[in-house]
C-alpha cells in the first residue's frame, strides 16, 4: 500500500484528546499496547532504549541526547511527537527520517496485526493514532537493527504507549501544569503520572525543579529504590545567557557546550541530555566520548523551538509555547534570539487549544507585542477566535483576527511602526507595513509565531517555501 494511503488511514484515526460531545473519553491501558506488540514480534525488545518525560523540553532532551549518541558512532533512533510538518519527523534514525516507502509498509503491518486482534477478541478496539505510530517506530527500529533508541513520551508517562520498554535511563524534564483534564490539578498528581516511567532499581536522570515536583519524584524514587543522577554538574556557570557557549567537565575532560537552541530554560535539557549520555557510557559500555558530547550539543536540530528565520521580508521567530511555563520561557528568551538592544516593533501570530488558559498565556505574551494576530488552526480543540480576542482585550492589546495562517502571516508583514493606515477585517485602523519604505530603510519586522504546535507547523511550512521559492527566483 501506498504513503499516500497510509496518510489517510492514519489521519481518519479520532485523535487521542478529543471527545464528541456526549461521547465517553479514550480509555489507555498498556495491556492493549502490550497486546498489539506482541502480535508483531515484541520489537520493543529488540533494543536498549532511554524514555524521557516531562511537561516541557523533554523533545529539546531527547533530540540532544540522539545526537550526541550519533556523533559517537551509534545508529541511534529517535522517536518524537507531535510533528510541524509531516509525521515521519516522529522517527528516525542518526540525521535521516523515516522514508516514506519504509512508513507506508510499517504502518500497514500494524494495522493488519491490529485488525486481526482485534477480529480474534484480544483487543477491544484498533489502537489510537499515537499507538500506532509507536508500533510503527518499534518496528522500524527493530528492523533497522538501532544501537539505541531515545524515546520522548507523548502524554504523561504512566499509562503512554511508549512506556511498554525497559529502559536503561528514565529522563523527567521541568514539570509544571499541562493536560489536567488527563493528568490532574496539581503538580504533585501530574508528577505522579510522569514518575510511571520509573523502573525498580533503575536509573533516574533529573533536575531539581518545583519542589513539590521534587518531593514527588523523591519519594517515588525511594519507594522504587531508584538511583537518581543529577545533572547539575553540567550545567553551564552562573551568568552565561542563552545564546552562549560555555564549558563543562565531562568524562574526565573540559568540553565546550554550544547549543543552536535558543533561551537560557536550554541549558537545563542540555545538562540532562549529557547527564544521559555520560551515564551511558560510565555505566552501560556505550561509546560516548566527550568530542562527541560537545559535537553532538552543537549540531542538535529541533526547530520550531525559539528558532529564528530571516527571509522574506522579516525576522521569524516561531515557538511551540503552548502552556504558561513555556510562555514565560519564550518570553524570555526573545532577547537571545534577536539581541538586548532589538528595538523594533514585535508582531505576534497567535493561536491555541481551547484545553489551553488563554487568559495566563495572553498575560505573560500579549503586553510585548505592538499586534497580536490570531488565526484559525487546523484542529477540532482550537480556542474559538472570540474567546482569543477576549485575551487580547484584556490586556489592552492591539488584536485582529486572520482567516488563515496565510492570511495571518501576510497581515503580520505588514505591522509596523512609521507607516500608512489602513483597514483589516475586525481591527478597525492599524499602522500598516510600506514594503517599498522599509526596503529603503533596510529595515525588517519582527514576527512572532507561537501558541500551538499545529500553528507553528504550518507557518514554517509556508514561511520556507515562500524563501526557497524566491531563493530560486533570483
Amino acid at each position: 500500500m501506498s504513503y499516500a494511503a497510509a496518510l489517510a488511514q492514519l489521519n481518519a484515526m479520532a485523535p487521542e484528546l478529543f471527545s464528541k460531545p456526549g461521547q465517553p473519553r479514550r480509555k489507555f491501558s498498556l495491556d492493549q499496547v502490550d497486546t498489539l506488540l506482541a502480535a508483531l514480534g515484541d520489537p520493543q525488545t529488540k533494543f536498549p532504549s532511554v524514555l524521557i518525560a516531562g511537561t516541557n523540553g523533554k523533545g529539546s532532551t531527547a533530540s540532544t541526547l540522539a545526537s550526541i549518541l550519533t556523533e559517537s558512532g551509534l545508529r541511534t533512533g529517535l522517536y518524537t511527537s507531535p510533528h510541524l510538518e509531516r509525521v515521519n519527523e516522529r522517527i528516525r534514525i542518526g540525521r535521516t527520517l523515516i522514508a516514506d516507502h519504509d512508513f507506508a509498509r510499517r504502518f500497514f503491518q500494524v494495522h493488519n496485526a491490529a485488525e486481526k486482534v482485534v477480529d480474534e477478541g484480544a483487543l477491544p478496539q484498533l489502537p489510537s493514532f499515537f499507538e500506532c505510530l509507536t508500533a510503527l517506530a518499534f518496528l522500524y527500529f527493530a528492523d533497522s537493527r538501532v544501537d539505541i533508541a531515545v524515546l520522548e513520551v507523548g502524554m504523561g508517562g504512566r499509562l503512554d504507549a511508549t512506556n511498554v520498554v525497559d529502559p536503561l535511563l528514565s529522563i523527567i524534564t521541568d514539570i509544571s501544569l499541562d493536560h489536567m483534564e488527563w493528568l490532574g490539578s496539581t503538580i504533585g498528581q501530574i508528577t505522579r503520572e510522569k514518575a510511571g516511567i520509573l523502573r525498580r532499581r533503575g536509573t533516574l536522570v533529573t533536575l531539581p525543579q518545583h519542589p513539590e515536583a521534587s518531593q514527588v519524584l523523591g519519594e517515588v524514587a525511594a519507594e522504587l529504590e531508584v538511583r537518581a543522577v543529577s545533572a547539575v554538574p553540567y550545567m553551564p556557570p552562573a551568568g552565561v545567557r542563552g545564546a552562549e557557549p560555555y564549558v563543562i567537565e565531562a568524562l574526565g575532560a573540559t568540553t565546550e557546550l554550544a547549543s543552536p537552541l535558543l533561551g537560557i530554560h536550554q541549558h537545563r535539557n542540555t545538562a540532562l541530555a549529557v547527564a544521559a549520555a555520560v551515564e551511558l557510557c560510565r555505566q552501560h559500555a556505550f561509546p560516548v566520548t566527550p568530542a562527541a558530547i560537545s559535537e553532538g550539543v552543537r549540531k542538535t536540530f529541533w526547530p520550531g523551538r525559539l528558532e529564528r528565520i530571516t527571509g522574506n521580508g522579516a525576522d521569524w521567530i516561531l515557538d511551540v509555547a503552548h502552556n504558561p511555563a513555556g510562555a514565560w520561557s519564550l518570553r524570555s528568551g526573545l532577547h537571545d534570539a534577536l539581541g538586548e538592544d532589538d528595538s523594533r516593533p514585535w508582531v505576534l501570530v497567535f493561536s491555541c487549544l481551547r484545553d489551553k488558559p488563554v487568559q495566563e498565556l495572553g498575560q505573560i505574551l500579549f503586553p510585548l507585542f505592538k499586534q497580536v494576530i490570531f488565526t484559525p488552526i487546523h484542529s477540532p480543540r482550537a480556542t474559538p477566535i472570540e474567546d482569543l480576542m477576549a485575551a487580547a482585550r484584556a490586556t489592552r492589546t492591539p488584536a485582529v483576527a486572520a482567516g488563515s495562517v496565510p492570511e495571518a502571516l501576510d497581515l503580520a508583514l505588514r505591522v509596523v511602526e512609521g507607516s500608512e493606515s489602513a483597514s483589516l477585517p475586525g481591527a478597525g485602523s492599524v499602522r500598516m507595513y510600506d514594503f517599498n519604505r522599509a526596503a529603503q530603510r533596510q529595515v525588517k519586522p519582527v514576527i512572532v509565531i507561537s501558541g500551538s504546535v499545529y500553528l507553528v507547523g504550518e507557518a514554517r511550512g509556508i514561511v520556507m517555501s515562500d524563501i526557497k521559492h524566491k531563493e530560486h527566483a533570483l
